[in-house]
């Protein structure tokens, strides 16, 4: 495929939405309304379109599921299933774009389908910075998600899926996978680390608000499949601003972070913390590395709000799980749950 895709933000976002256009239209699955859902609602361009297909989707997958309780036939994912139920109790009004606001330096999200997603992974307590490749358990080369596929081809010397996120929590989210088929863990070799590089700044010129975000195994990967998230964002992440000292101002981020300005001495951290077997979280933008390295997933309670703590969470943003939370949550609460999940 070529990869005049990534030439403009415009070309990016309007091939973004053809995609879910089409599998709207071609597949009435409940994974695949919930994801088209799920990728809508992130985006006001994106709900304007799909909105009104989206609601005529719902009203016959309601139907079809209400057939199914009764005795009939739905060949469905058990966990799509669930979800999906949830959402024909919150009903279709219900539903409609996400809402943002800033409290102090972070950024809150009220996004409610995020939070009705299968935890996976993300609550497990793990050990380690590691663990084999499962080919039985759930990874991106699973056949029945070649349709959930937005793009493929060479990208900076690699052989790519650009997946869409079931679940996303930025704008214009994709799940870069390399090598798909080789079965690959969720563990990064300097190769990787070099390649999320060359990606951000190969991008930088058609994409310019480009990024990748990376969670380590035990800080929030929800698949042991090497994979990153892709993202293209207007507004900088919190992680960014000038008044931090990692950037040079004056005020102490509250987790633990490094910024890098250079590939080689961002990696020779990256090795230490292998070496002490800490997991971290990575943001990478065109030339610049931020590196968190935190606590263990399930080494602690979560806070009543909280599914855990990835790269978007670690770089100063927040999904509550609920409306409350989203309206009462202070920059005070923010701040200190940042700092307890910071190594």
């Amino acid at each position: 495929m070529s990869n005049s895709l990534f030439d403009s933000q415009q070309t990016y976002q309007t091939a973004f939405a053809a995609g879910l256009r089409e599998m709207l239209d071609g597949y009435d699955e409940l994974g695949v309304f919930i994801l088209v859902l799920a990728n809508a609602m992130i985006d006001p361009v994106i709900w304007d379109e799909l909105s009104g297909p989206l609601r005529r989707k719902f009203e016959r997958l309601c139907a079809r599921h209400a057939d199914s309780q009764q005795g009939g036939s739905l060949d469905d994912a058990k966990d799509d299933r669930l979800v999906f139920s949830q959402l024909m109790a919150l009903g279709f009004d219900a539903i409609g774009p996400i809402r943002l606001r800033r409290q102090g330096p972070w950024e809150l999200q009220f996004n409610p389908l995020r939070s009705l997603r299968p935890p996976r992974m993300i609550q497990q307590r793990v050990s380690g910075l590691s663990a084999p490749f499962n080919p039985d358990g759930f990874h991106f080369a699973k056949p029945f998600l070649r349709k959930e596929i937005f793009w493929r081809g060479a990208l900076e010397g690699r052989d790519v899926s650009l997946l869409y996120n079931k679940f996303p929590f930025v704008r214009l989210l994709g799940l870069l996978v390399p090598e798909a088929r080789e079965g690959r863990s969720q563990f990064l070799q300097q190769a990787d680390h070099d390649y999320i590089w060359r990606v951000t700044a190969a991008l930088q010129q058609g994409l310019p608000g480009v990024g990748v975000g990376y969670n380590s195994y035990g800080a929030c990967a929800s698949v042991n499949h090497l994979h990153f998230h892709l993202f293209v964002r207007d507004e900088p992440l919190p992680i960014t601003a000038g008044h931090w000292s990692h950037n040079g101002g004056q005020v102490a981020y509250p987790a633990a972070c490094e910024r890098f300005d250079s590939a080689q001495e961002a990696w020779r951290h990256i090795q230490e913390l292998h070496g002490r077997k800490v997991p971290y979280n990575l943001i990478a933008r065109p030339g610049i590395l931020y590196c968190l390295p935190r606590a263990p997933q399930g080494s602690r309670d979560l806070p009543e709000w909280s599914a855990g703590y990835g790269w978007y969470e670690m770089a100063g943003g927040c999904v509550p799980l609920d409306e409350a939370h989203f309206q009462l949550l202070d920059e005070r609460q923010l701040t200190d749950e940042l700092r307890a999940v910071g190594a």
